[in-house]
């Protein structure tokens, strides 16, 4: 199989009935994690071709030549993307776990709706599940983020 993930291009060999997550971290996609294998907490959070989706949930198979963002593709710790710079401003990130789940989530959303309403951020963002933080502070990390981009266009 070939896909690409954080512009890089891969050939992996996948087994029949394969998830994605699995290959991802087979490829050294680390910041795709392994939560609750059952698409409700958001670690697994990719973009496939730009669209929000969790990589527990795919086959392998069904990304056959895609491209896959992962929060390294979007940003990394020496070329931090807006989205990352205000998670750490907002002291949204404790344990990190749940990090780039938060930041693939709001990277779909901002390239959507560059000016999300509270309701609009609080509802793209229910699929992140976050034990540390109590949603307030990535909440408002988004709404940071949101400004400094539209500031930049």
């Amino acid at each position: 199989m070939k896909i690409t993930v954080d512009g890089v291009p891969h050939r992996a060999h996948i087994k029949a009935g394969e998830n994605l997550l699995d290959v991802l971290r087979r490829l050294g996609a680390v910041s795709v994690k392994r939560g609750c294998s059952e698409g409700y907490c958001g670690t697994c959070a990719i973009l496939v071709e730009g669209r929000l989706l969790n990589a527990c949930l795919l086959l392998a198979s069904q990304v056959q030549g895609c491209k896959i963002t992962t929060a390294v593709g979007i940003g990394t710790i020496f070329d931090p993307h807006p989205i990352q710079t205000a998670l750490v401003e907002e002291g949204a990130v404790q344990c990190g776990f749940c990090t780039p789940g938060w930041v693939v989530a709001t990277k779909s959303l901002l390239d959507q709706i560059p000016d999300p309403t509270d309701e609009e951020a609080r509802a793209a963002m229910d699929g992140n599940l976050c034990r540390c933080t109590g949603y307030v502070k990535p909440l408002a990390a988004l709404q940071n983020a949101a400004a400094t981009l539209r500031k930049r266009s």
